[in-house]
């Protein structure tokens, strides 16, 4: 990658916006935690240098010296990054008496031919800081200003080095796009030749040259990342990519047997495996939500472990890592506190003797996407909701058994059938269906029930980190919630959630 752009990460909740932003230009960035700064910078345009928690007058307050990057590569500074360059180099930066948060609108622009070309006085850009940048550096200029914030915005003279007190990556910024725009294309000269056709070329090149001749071993699991892996590997290796597909007993109904299927239509070389019993007693009496995830994990490996010992001399394991998880290993505070463990992420056992090859890696969940289209996938593959790893056992709340396995699917089954009916599915991000561990009384005729209560879970997102429940027409919940209780023997009672991310999690355990 000799036309990337370096993110340095300060710590900011938004570090990851500013590389989505930047990837929509077509241009190719990574994120490095601003004490890792990479000692080669030869393949990088420029350089942006994120908000952070951390105020620069504090003595925990990151500073790693830039001397190497500072007047010798375009320097653009945001919130943080903006008040570091100029408190560390001759400015002023103190606590501002007129804290500005949210919505804010220029007052002042100058410069329209560089940095601010395209964008006007009243432009609306997002304010979130309690310092603000009293004096700049005596080499400095102010750019824009704000009706509370005079150093809205600078340059420093006889440098390509700028800096802006708000953050263009978030969508509240009208015209945060085109001032990437401008300070990447037009003053840095990056070329925006990162699309999904260069990647696809540029990893299929790269996964022949690394695997050659050997074997690739993947565990498909019918959602995106796994497929898009998939395909890119099928054009690299062809056959000697070897798919595994397990069946723990837990997908959506009839899933198996048709995503199996549309596997095998689209040339992968893929073995299904129904592991139903091998899972359910994994189970067995199992409640909790961790002990349930971490029962599947150790299921689902030694599963795989036997199918991958049954294909000779196989090299390499294949996953779908992405992005995020990449960036969340490396980030400046280490990963996040646990919210619940993942029973594909955390590295194999060490009897599982293979080395990692992740095609992956260094794209966002939208730009698998794009790949995947790229590459001819089928919409209806490419657009299916995400599916939590566990499947439908972390959505039965309490102990598992195929009863409860059976009557969820059926129930689940009505809701997704008719989010497409009513050409509402791709609309929500996330949609499922969650069986509680209670019995409620309900009349059925004239017959008294107590039978089980479903919940029905919708939700908007962009990536999963934060998201909002689907306010769903009344009309299409009526009628769902009729046809789940007429259908599903064992439900009689069928409720919403409309609680959003955070405080509440997508999936219920």
């Amino acid at each position: 990658m000799q036309n990337s752009v370096l993110i340095l990460d300060f710590g900011s909740q938004y570090t990851q916006l500013i590389a989505r932003r930047v990837r929509e230009l077509n241009i190719y960035c990574e994120i490095h935690p601003f004490h890792k700064v990479p000692q080669d910078l030869s393949a990088f345009k420029a350089v942006i240098l994120s908000g952070s928690p951390f105020s620069v007058r504090s003595d925990d307050a990151p500073h790693p010296d830039l001397s190497h990057i500072k007047g010798k590569l375009p320097l653009l500074g945001v919130c943080y990054g903006a008040q570091y360059l100029a408190h560390f180099h001759g400015g002023k930066v103190a606590p501002s008496s007129t804290r500005e948060y949210g919505r804010a609108n220029l007052t002042v622009v100058k410069d329209a031919e560089t940095l601010f070309e395209n964008i006007t006085e009243n432009s609306q850009v997002w304010m979130s800081h309690s310092d603000t940048i009293k004096e700049l550096p005596a080499n400095a200029i102010t750019l824009a200003s704000t009706q509370d914030v005079l150093n809205a915005a600078y340059r420093v003279d006889g440098e390509e080095t700028y800096g802006i007190q708000f953050h263009p990556e978030v969508y509240h910024s009208t015209d945060g796009k085109q001032l990437l725009h401008n300070f990447l294309i037009e003053i840095a000269g990056v070329v925006p030749d990162w699309t999904p056709g260069a990647f696809v070329d540029m990893t299929v090149a790269e996964l022949k040259e690394k695997i050659g001749e050997d074997k690739v071993v993947l565990g498909l699991s019918g959602g995106v990342d796994s497929s898009v892996a998939a395909i890119l590997l099928h054009k690299a290796i062809g056959e000697n990519l070897y798919c595994i597909f397990v069946n723990n007993g837990l997908l959506r109904k009839n899933e198996f047997d048709e995503v199996l299927h549309q596997y095998k239509d689209m040339g992968l070389n893929v073995k299904g495996v129904d592991a139903t019993a091998r899972f359910m007693d994994a189970l067995k009496d199992i409640s909790d939500p961790e002990l349930k995830r971490k029962a599947i994990g150790r299921a689902f490996i030694e599963v795989f472990d036997d199918e991958a010992h049954a294909i000779e001399d196989v090299t390499y394991l294949a996953q779908g890592t992405i992005y995020p998880d990449v960036i969340e290993s490396i980030s400046v505070n280490g990963p996040s506190a646990t919210i619940k463990s993942h029973h594909n992420v955390g590295g194999l056992p060490d009897f599982m003797k293979l080395k990692i090859v992740e095609p992956l890696r260094m794209l966002f969940k939208d730009e698998v996407r794009r790949v995947g289209a790229e590459m001819g996938m089928a919409t209806n593959l490419l657009g299916r909701h995400p599916f939590p790893g566990p499947g439908l056992a972390i959505r039965i709340l309490g102990d598992v058994d195929l009863e409860k396995v059976r009557l969820l699917q059926e129930a689940d089954a009505i809701f997704i059938a008719n989010l497409k009916k009513w050409k509402l599915y791709d609309k929500v991000w996330q949609a499922g269906v969650i069986l509680l561990p209670v019995n409620s009384v309900g009349v059925m005729g004239d017959e008294r029930t107590y039978e089980k209560c479903v919940a029905l879970r919708a939700v908007e997102s962009t990536d999963g980190m934060t998201a909002d429940w689907v306010d769903l027409p009344y009309k299409f919940l009526q009628d769902t919630s009729n046809e789940i209780i007429n259908k599903v023997k064992g439900v009689n009672r069928v409720v919403y959630d409309i609680s959003s991310k955070p405080p509440a999690t997508i999936e219920w355990e």
